[in-house]
């Protein structure tokens, strides 16, 4: 059974840090394009930051850039988001999404249930 739980998001005061943490099952994130989106209310859906497979290289959308950094943990089969410097236009569900091309079949797209993060003073 494949799965994707997003965990970490909350509450943070502007210019601080969470760590949201994607733990897979089901497959091998190091086999997938493993990518972090956000939605806010009322907007679409916008890709945050990917991280390649099996090489791991990575790809930000320009507003993560500098301050969000991808990761993956093959060992623990676990993605994360580390985000800093955290701004008020941040705050949206982010969902972590799991995406592999195949050659007979359509891609894989495995999506998690999203973690809320808010950011307020």
């Amino acid at each position: 059974q494949v799965s994707l739980v997003e965990s970490g998001g909350g509450l943070v005061q502007p210019g601080g840090s969470l760590r949201l943490s994607c733990a897979a099952s089901g497959f091998t994130v190091s086999s997938y394009a493993m990518s972090w989106y956000r939605q806010a209310p009322g907007k679409e859906r916008e890709l945050v930051a990917t991280i390649s497979n099996p090489i791991g290289s990575t790809n930000y959308a320009d507003s993560a850039t500098g301050r969000f950094t991808i990761s993956r943990d093959n060992d623990k089969n676990t993605v994360y988001l580390q985000m800093n410097s955290l701004k008020p236009e941040d705050p949206a569900v982010y969902y972590c999404d799991a995406y592999r091309i195949s050659t007979y079949r359509p891609p894989y797209d495995y999506w998690g249930q999203g973690t809320q993060v808010t950011v307020s003073s």
